[in-house]
């Protein structure tokens, strides 16, 4: 052997022993966990923890209106940051925090791919679904299939069986590139909430129907409910600003009401229809357009997002807002800071003058939000270490667990005389500063539990908080929403965003479409019947191939889960 080949396989066989003791694999897949090693310098997960701790690196999309730090903390220096490298030997290092108004989160993160800037190890996303292609597309994240499959603990594969469609959107060329975030199930149907000393001051009976609900804000509006002599107050809070069918001040009760929910792809027997071009949406904008002129709405509403419109319900200006069953834990408790006597209460939606009700639903699969993996990560598997142990031990947990009355004392929970003390606005939620917005959540166990709350006492710790911290008046209105599943009113969107074979720049446009004309109706510039000219132009520019695309996907789908 010649000396230069004799080099070769010298250093071949230090390179092959150095993987060896990495744990790499020469098939490029993920190395194998490693107990024990020798390695100088290297972290190992020793079935419990790191050790010695990592460093993981984030960004981080905060809510201004309820995130908050008390005692000096920040975001790598707080209370569930101290606990993640305690407990799993995990540091975070935060390289930048951006807030979602305005997108102004996801325009950072895009601008700093653009830039070829650093990405943290992690991206807790939420937000468009376009946004998010383009980050899978980014070839900055890699594809997670492996990291599940090698991980994931029981809880979390028994949640992905029951609901594969939470793979869908996020799975290309055969290859998943984000990990959903699991939420819980029936977490967006919206209840009517109202102003109940408004009701009992202008002595208001509850609404059945579009045409009683219309009685009510007209009374809100011109009646001067909160009895301060002016006209400056709406009968309704909402946001025109982009979705109509939005997850707070929603309207996609009122075209349920005619028949088919805005905006997303309702299933009509066997085919998916997209709501936003069947003849219910042209009864809807008409209503909204009379309530535009009547004063029911404000006019600046095509300017807010849904927080902002909440605040017309909050800061004591509108008599209605519709939304989910858990708005008493947020943002409703800002409106005792300006009408302390302010009471109010949850109604199903009104029915259409055909007796038509329907609501938003969500994905069929109960997700909000994903995780992308930077492709460069050195430790890609320790989100799921973490979220693992949150699924197991902080979701559902056990008497005597370290989560047994929430999170850390004094920040989500208190113990006084021994009850438990959760209702209090002081306290802050340390899964504000998580990896993954509230932490981990099993689908079903919310809204079960909040039904059960309506008529039995709590029994397990889970039971327990949810009874300590939730509003009766949120346990009210879980019920109205568990009626909507028992009645056949909640709508999902079978198709949450993906463009399927329409080109990115013409999908986009159909959007904008949609909320041109539908502005413009509303406001009053249009006539009600050019919504029959936009849906020929929807349909023209692309509506109908998407249509059919949509559909061949959707069998498709039911073919493979058969």
């Amino acid at each position: 052997m010649s000396v230069g080949l004799k080099k070769l396989a010298a250093a071949t066989a230090i390179l092959l022993l150095i993987m060896g003791m990495l744990g790499c694999r020469a098939d490029g897949g993920l190395p194998e966990d490693v107990k024990g090693s020798t390695v100088p310098g290297s972290s190992v997960w020793t079935g419990e923890k790191y050790d010695p701790p990592i460093t993981l690196t984030r960004v981080v999309k905060h809510n201004t209106y309820s995130t908050t730090f008390r005692d000096n903390e920040d975001w790598d220096d707080n209370v569930f940051t101290r606990w993640l490298e305690n407990t799993l030997g995990m540091k975070i290092s935060t390289l930048w925090a951006m807030p979602e108004e305005n997108n102004a989160f996801s325009k950072k993160l895009l601008l700093s791919i653009s830039r070829g800037e650093e990405l943290p190890d992690i991206v807790s996303y939420r937000g468009s679904y376009e946004t998010l292609v383009q980050l899978m597309e980014s070839g900055r994240f890699m594809p997670v299939d492996e990291l599940f499959d090698k991980y994931a603990n029981d809880i979390w594969k028994e949640a992905a069986a029951k609901y594969p469609q939470m793979w869908e959107n996020i799975t290309f060329g055969g290859k998943k590139y984000a990990l959903p975030l699991l939420d819980y199930t029936m977490n967006t149907e919206p209840v009517l909430w109202i102003r109940e000393d408004w009701m009992e001051k202008l002595n208001l009976a509850p609404p059945e129907t579009i045409e009683d609900l219309e009685r009510i804000m007209e009374a809100f509006t011109h009646g001067d409910p909160d009895g301060n002599s002016k006209n400056d107050t709406y009968g309704l809070a909402v946001t025109l600003r982009e979705n109509l069918n939005a997850w707070m001040t929603d309207l996609s009760w009122l075209f349920g009401a005619y028949g088919a929910v805005n905006s997303q792809w309702n299933k009509v027997g066997d085919r998916l229809e997209y709501g936003s071009v069947q003849p219910a949406a042209k009864q809807a904008l008409g209503k909204l357009s009379e309530w535009m002129k009547k004063g029911y709405i404000a006019r600046d509403a095509s300017t807010w997002d849904e927080a902002k419109a909440s605040e017309l319900f909050t800061t004591g200006k509108a008599g209605i807002i519709a939304g989910p069953h858990w708005m008493p834990d947020w943002p409703f408790p800002k409106l005792k800071k300006y009408a302390p006597e302010a009471k109010y209460k949850p109604y199903p939606v009104p029915a259409g003058p055909e007796g038509h009700r329907g609501v938003r639903a969500g994905n069929p699969a109960p997700t909000n939000g994903v995780i992308l993996i930077n492709k460069d990560s050195k430790h890609p598997e320790a989100f799921l270490h973490y979220y693992n142990y949150l699924m197991e031990h902080y979701a559902d947990p056990a008497e005597g667990s370290p989560f047994e009355y929430g999170f850390a004392k004094g920040y989500d929970y208190d113990l006084i005389n021994g009850r438990l003390v959760k209702d209090n606005t002081q306290f802050v939620s340390p899964m504000d500063y998580s990896l993954s917005y509230e932490g981990a959540r099993i689908p079903e166990l919310m809204i079960n539990t909040l039904v059960k709350l309506a008529a039995e006492e709590p029994e397990t710790p889970f039971e327990k908080q949810v009874k300590a911290k939730r509003h009766p008046e949120e346990i009210e209105a879980a019920s109205i929403v568990m009626d909507y599943d028992r009645q056949g009113v909640r709508y999902h969107n079978w198709n949450s965003g993906r463009s399927l074979g329409i080109a990115k720049s013409r999908s986009g446009l159909l959007v904008q479409m949609e909320r041109e004309a539908f502005n413009k109706i509303i406001y009053g510039q249009l006539p009600i019947d050019a919504f029959d000219q936009f849906v020929k132009q929807w349909r023209q520019a692309g509506g109908d191939e998407l249509t059919e695309q949509v559909n061949r996907a959707y069998q498709e789908n039911k073919s493979v889960k058969k």
